[in-house]
């Protein structure tokens, strides 16, 4: 008889995104004259790098030919964008990495979810709260996230609040914990650390021999000096950190998919019997046999962004939406609202008014202006009280939606 995997059946039965698209189809249905503007699920909406158009269409050509065909590619990745990656998004910063330390996938989330399969199920797990929902529902489904509390929390996760009170910076665990994730620049909140208070993490984690996973998604964001885009920037990271990078917010793949992981050899876990054990050696062998590799033409179009046409036009893209940014967080404000982030991130994090909750905040949003965003509360239980918006609309669309808000009368 089959059974089915239990731990599935302890997550909610939609995704936080599942039942904000649900309530927007229902208004819309009921309401087809309004004009409906979406700032909450952090796609993007500007086309691709035209060098990345160009590459990947010389890509599908030389699959047209015998002579340049590719079938199964590396699982790892080609090594022209594993190379790349190596010598422009680290080399510059100082950080030094072998490209076989770097591994192509279709994208962070994959990876997010997927880097518990080379940990053992018993390790304890913590994670900053709010914070971004795959990180807690990939630990429940594979029982190691133990039981819903009825605070909301899960019984085997240590939570590190992140709320204005402690400006958004978390505080250290009191005690042991095994597996930690961090999210810098951070979603949902748009927040960052600096160097020092990430290096306490990197601290902690070498002295309780923890595994730090780091989401560095939104790295391309960041304006100021004061904070790192890798955590490889801070001393002694090599030995317990996990970086994990995406194309889809610096280069407009949501829809093409690519992204990768470095697990640098110095990264290692411990077998019950107390032998050390690489994680870049288990995390390519769980690659090999799950994992067929990103396409040859996805690839292509991903190394493309590193040639010098290729990073003037992500950057140009990625000021497009820093604008947004700044037209939300000066036009929230003048409407009356608390905002967080914004500056280094594309993320606005604001503060619901007057104790409103944040589903609460989410429908009347929705219903009085017309606008979709994220409720805080959908992120972990410290994000009660506050609510998302993205950066990434057009122009038009975001500047529509801050002048319906600032002459909404809550």
């Amino acid at each position: 008889m089959a059974l089915v995997n239990e731990h599935f059946l302890k997550l909610k039965s939609n995704y936080l995104f599942s039942d904000i698209a649900k309530r927007v189809e229902k208004f819309t249905s009921e309401n087809p004259d309004k004009k409906i503007i979406r700032l909450g699920i952090g796609d993007v909406t500007r086309p691709l790098p035209q060098a990345s158009i160009e590459a990947m269409h010389r890509a599908v050509d030389d699959l047209s030919r015998s002579e340049t065909f590719h079938g199964y590619g590396p699982e790892q990745g080609y090594d022209f964008l594993r190379e790349a990656i190596v010598e422009h998004d680290f080399a510059p910063r100082g950080v030094k990495l072998a490209a076989d330390e770097v591994f192509v996938s279709d994208g962070a989330k994959s990876d997010t979810g997927n880097i518990g399969d080379i940990l053992e199920r018993s390790c304890s797990v913590g994670v900053t709260d709010p914070v971004y929902p795959v990180y807690i529902d990939s630990n429940v489904m594979s029982g190691r996230a133990g039981d819903m509390l009825s605070d909301g929390k899960w019984s085997n996760v240590t939570y590190f609040p992140c709320t204005a009170e402690n400006d958004f910076c978390p505080a250290l665990p009191t005690g042991q914990v095994d597996i930690i994730y961090l999210c810098y620049p951070n979603n949902p909140t748009g927040t960052t650390l600096t160097h020092e208070q990430l290096k306490r993490w990197v601290d902690y984690a070498i002295a309780h021999n923890s595994i730090i996973i780091f989401d560095a998604a939104y790295e391309a964001f960041i304006s100021r000096s004061e904070v790192p885009h890798s955590i490889y920037e801070i001393e002694g990271a090599r030995r317990v950190a996990i970086e994990i990078r995406s194309f889809s917010k610096t280069a407009g793949f949501t829809g093409v998919r690519c992204g990768y992981t470095v697990v640098p050899k110095e990264v290692i876990a411990t077998t019950a019997d107390g032998r050390e054990v690489q994680l870049n050696g288990l995390w390519n062998r769980r690659q090999c046999t799950k994992f067929n590799g990103a396409s040859y033409i996805t690839q292509r179009g991903a190394a493309a962004i590193y040639t010098p046409e290729g990073r003037a036009q992500v950057l140009e893209t990625i000021g497009y939406y820093k604008e947004n940014a700044a037209m939300m967080r000066s036009g929230l404000e003048a409407a009356g609202f608390t905002v967080y982030g914004g500056v280094d991130a594309p993320y606005i994090w604001l503060k619901t008014p007057d104790g409103m909750g944040s589903w609460e905040f989410f429908d009347r949003l929705l219903h009085e202006v017309n606008v979709v965003g994220t409720p805080g509360v959908g992120f972990g239980p410290s994000g009660e009280g506050y609510f998302r918006l993205t950066a990434f609309g057009r122009h038009e669309a975001t500047a529509v939606a801050m002048e319906r808000i600032r002459n909404w009368k809550l």
